[in-house]
This record gives structure tokens, sequence and C-alpha cells, in this order.
């Protein structure tokens, strides 16, 4: 079995780590925890990060435990947020919770035998019966003021820079949070908890906890919160979140972030989301060093990240695509993709909304009158004449052809591209 913390060393994926967690790594297999707030129901890929930790934790032998917090879901996380957030109701949570698994289970194995078989728990199982009077007498006894005042995300919070402050719902966090790797470790041996560098304060109160109340000794390790090289939040696009859910981030649209990425980027990531050995990966980004316009490792990132999350179909046909605008891609190849990839793909063209009824139409009219793709019909003949105008990918060269239902694509599309970059998609309403 390969040495996990060695493992995440050379990635690039430790922050921090508690004194003693590798020599006690080393004494046989661990169990360890990564806690995911269920505020929505996909994850995004800033989760990634952490969930590929537990992926490579499982990968070395280790019993992986995903906690999704169907309880402190209802707080609030304030570490390092300026803002409270919205408090979820059950019946949303536990949908939530379900849509979270069914991603979780394409990077863990949660239904092998394995011994080290991954878990899914839920922090509301634990404490949903617990009274305010009881969690104050155990727990809130434990931890000390003057200790919750000395965390960095709590020190923000309450500094000149929030004219909010903090509720006391939210300082109460570390404590719930604390309180889960205490039940963990109590209940099923749980000894580590990994998670963003955000989140030190509140697994050390985890592992304090154990301390004081077990006199026994748990570990924390963090990765580093990604950045991208030019400053800019990783994962953010114009349109938001990157999701792993398809109907959010089309599997295309998934595939050309990664496909996107900066050369420095590229070879960040490709050591962090992927599961490609150090000897594959060192390769690609020496051969990717020697001709970077070939942009072969951002293809490999890109191939890699896409068939994790969206399987092999879906990473084909966001290749095929990709080469939609910019390769020699066929009336077949376009008519192949369904409506969210053909949507996505061609995404910000300009558009213009034609009657059903006016079907079958002269080529002229079509492209001078009922819209305006060419100013005039001598402009789209002399074009059309001079093999530079397609209708779904197919020339047409006959200014005297006629655009009919045969033409439609996906029951109310027609794409008409002139020259090599200019399309427009036309609605048949």
């Amino acid at each position: 079995m390969k040495n996990f913390v060695e493992e995440l060393k050379w990635r690039g994926m430790i922050h921090s780590i508690m004194p003693g967690t590798e020599e006690e790594l080393k004494k046989g297999p661990m169990s360890a925890y990564v806690g995911i707030d269920p505020t929505g129901d996909s994850l995004h890929i800033g989760h990634l990060v952490s969930i590929m930790i537990l992926k490579h934790f499982q990968a070395c032998g280790n019993k992986p435990f995903a906690l999704v917090g169907g309880a402190t879901g209802m707080i609030g996380d304030p570490s390092m947020k300026s803002q409270e957030r919205n408090l979820l109701d059950n019946e949303t949570l536990q949908h939530n919770v379900k849509c979270i698994k069914a991603q979780l289970s394409k990077f863990l194995d949660f239904e092998s035998d394995a011994p080290n078989k991954a878990e899914l728990v839920n922090n509301y199982d634990w404490m949903k019966d617990y009274t305010f009077i009881d969690f104050t007498r155990d727990i809130g006894k434990m931890i000390t003021v003057n200790y919750m005042m000395a965390k960095d995300s709590v020190k923000k919070r309450l500094s000149t820079e929030s004219r909010e402050g903090m509720s006391f719902t939210e300082f109460t966090y570390q404590l719930l949070q604390g309180y889960d790797f205490l039940y963990l470790y109590e209940n099923y041996g749980v000894k580590l908890q990994l998670g963003g560098a955000d989140q030190w304060g509140n697994i050390t109160t985890g592992t304090e906890m154990i301390r004081r109340r077990n006199g026994g000794e748990a570990f924390a390790l963090t990765c580093p919160l990604i950045t991208k090289a030019d400053g800019g939040k990783f994962g953010k696009t114009e349109k938001g979140n990157i999701w792993l859910d398809p109907e959010r981030t089309t599997p295309y649209q998934f595939y050309q972030f990664w496909l996107n990425v900066s050369d420095e980027d590229a070879e960040k990531y490709i050591k962090i989301f992927t599961m490609l050995d150090r000897e594959t990966i060192e390769s690609a980004i020496a051969e990717h060093r020697e001709d970077p316009g070939q942009r072969k490792l951002q293809k490999l990132l890109a191939k890699e990240v896409t068939i994790m999350v969206h399987g092999e179909k879906e990473y084909e046909n966001a290749v095929s695509a990709s080469q939609m605008l910019f390769g020699k891609s066929t009336s077949e190849d376009l008519r192949k993709l369904d409506e969210r990839t053909f949507l996505a793909v061609f995404d910000g063209v300009p558009t213009f909304d034609v009657e059903r009824g006016r079907l079958p139409l002269g080529i002229l009219d079509f492209l001078a009158v009922e819209t305006t793709v060419f100013a005039s019909k001598g402009e789209a003949r002399k074009m059309i004449q001079g093999n530079g105008f397609s209708i779904n990918k197919d020339k047409v060269t006959d200014p005297a052809y006629e655009v009919s239902e045969k033409d439609i694509i996906d029951g109310k599309y027609i794409l008409v591209q002139k020259g090599k970059k200019d399309y427009y998609i036309v609605n048949i309403k």
C-alpha cells in the first residue's frame, strides 16, 4: 500500500498536519472523515479536494467516512465566511443528503465487502434528540470561551472587518463540529479528521474534546484552499460554480472548464484532481512544456476528471461537442448532441425566431427577410455561391435551396454558419 501522507505531499495536498499523524497512520489502517454541509443538492468542484483526499485515503487501505451535516447544515459554518448562511428545512436537507451520497459514490467505494468500504453518516442522527440542556451540560463545559475566541474564524468575524458581528448560533458551531469528531471517535473509532485549511480551528476543537473527555489522541490533516494562478477564485466562472450535477453544469461545460485552465494551473490541478501516478504526471508535464500550444496537459486533466465525474460516454460526447465550433465535425455529429449540450456549445451565439408555419422557405428569404443573418439577399447569395455557408454543418451552395422540416434538429433548432466562425441559431416556434 502507498504511504498516504507521502502521496499527498508530492501532490501538494497538505496544508497543515498535526504532529504524530503520519506515525499513527504507519501503525496500520485508520478511519478518517470529511464533513460536508448539505447546503445544496449537488457538490461543486470546490468540494473535490477533500473528496480526492478521502479517495486517496481509501486507496491506501484506510476506511473513509463522509459526514453530511444534516444538523450543522441547519446552522452554517462561519469559518472564513463574511455572513451567516441561510437555514434549511429538514425535507430539503434530506433531499440534499440523498443527492450528495449518489455523487460521492462515484469517488468512494460504499458497496463492496471490503473492510475499508466507505461509510456515509449524518450528524442529524445523533443531534436530533440531543436537548440544549444536555448538550450545554455535557459538551459546553468541556471547552472554554477563551479557547473558542482564540480561533481565527471567530476572531475574523468579531473584528472590525465585519459589521454583522457573529450570532450565538454561529459561535457554537465549533462545538457542534467538535462533537461530531468526538461522537465518531467514540462510536466508530475515527481518529483522524480531514478538511480544508479553513477548517483547522473546528477540527482541533474536536481533538481537544477527545483529549479532555477520553484522554484519547486524535489527529488532523488539512489541504490547501485551491486558488488560480491569476488570483481568481477556483471553480467559479461568470455563470457561477462548476457543479458535479450534469443538470446544473453540463458535462461539456465541465470538460471545457478543465480544458481551459492555464498551463501553471494545469500542472497543479493534475496532481490534485486525478489519480494518475507520479511517473505518468511528471512525464505528461515534461511533454507539455516542450510544446504548450498543443495543450496536452489540459486535455489529459479534462479527460481524467470528466470520466471520473461523468463517465466515459459523457467524456466522448464532450470531446465531440468541443470540436463542433473549431473542428471538422459533421451534420451527423451535430445531430448526436442532446439539446442541453447543443445549447451549451452554442451559448451566446445570436438567435432568431421563425414560425414553423412559414416553412418551407427559400434560403434567401430565410436568411435576409425572416432573419437578419445577412443584411441583404444579394450578400446571402454571394456567400452561398462562394461555398462559405452551411446549415447544420452541411454546405449549401444552391441559392434556390428551400429550408424545410428536414433541416430542424432536436425538433426546434436550425444551426446556420457563415464563414468559418459566425454561427446563428434559428428557433423554429
